[in-house]
């Protein structure tokens, strides 16, 4: 199981770096964003500083929401999902090698950018630390509930508007206690209630969500 798990890893992660331009699409529209919010709101940077953890988390959240479209999508065109479907191996652990793989390629860059992008938007000192750390666990419960909702729509032409229907409700948990995180930090308050939740949403994430995945992926190709 381990060597099935390291393989499918590498392998997307490989395809991921012969394809740069698909990684850097996340990066490039969170950086450009919140680029522009000082344009189109005002320059002032104690305005910014009180918009500033939300806007940060907002623009995190989208940004992961724009890349997990594709996380089943070259498989299915060119035949691998189904090849997966039928193998011996368990299916959810290769769901989770998946998952990582895009983690890796765009939460964990999202989250090493954000602390830049915080300066950008004059965010307090105080404020980067569990900036960090909600988006590093925060952003790998996106990619584990968008990984439900990239199977459920992997068959579908046009998948991306209903996608974001299914997995956006879900998301709001997390963009919700993320944002805390960041905000009750500035304001001088422990950030460890909010932190407990996310990662109590981590751990449930990565329970349910390999399974419910697999069972999406067969939904879609055999129903």
């Amino acid at each position: 199981m381990a060597g099935i798990f390291s393989t499918i890893l590498r392998r997307d992660l490989l395809l991921a770096c012969r394809h740069r331009g698909e990684i850097a699409n996340p990066v490039i529209f969170f950086f450009i964003v919140v680029t522009l919010v000082p344009l189109g709101l005002t320059p002032e940077a104690s305005r910014l500083a009180e918009i500033a953890p939300g806007i940060l988390w907002v623009m995190a959240l989208l940004a992961s929401l724009l890349s997990v479209e594709g996380l089943f999508q070259s498989d299915y065109r060119d035949g691998t999902l189904e090849q997966l479907l039928i193998t011996p191996q368990p299916l959810y652990l290769m769901v989770l090698a998946k998952v990582l793989a895009h983690w890796l390629i765009t939460g964990l860059p999202l989250t090493l950018l954000a602390p830049i992008l915080g300066m950008m938007l004059s965010l307090p000192k105080a404020g980067y630390l569990p900036l960090v750390f909600s988006l590093l666990m925060g952003t790998a419960v996106l990619s584990l509930i968008g990984a439900i909702g990239a199977g459920l729509t992997v068959a579908l032409r046009k998948g991306g508007l209903l996608l974001s229907l299914i997995v956006m409700p879900l998301y709001m948990p997390v963009l919700i206690f993320g944002a805390s995180t960041v905000q009750r930090a500035v304001d001088g308050f422990s950030v460890a209630g909010p932190l407990a939740v996310l990662g109590a949403l981590l751990a449930f994430s990565l329970l349910v969500s390999p399974f419910a995945t697999a069972g999406a992926l067969r939904v879609s190709m055999h129903g």
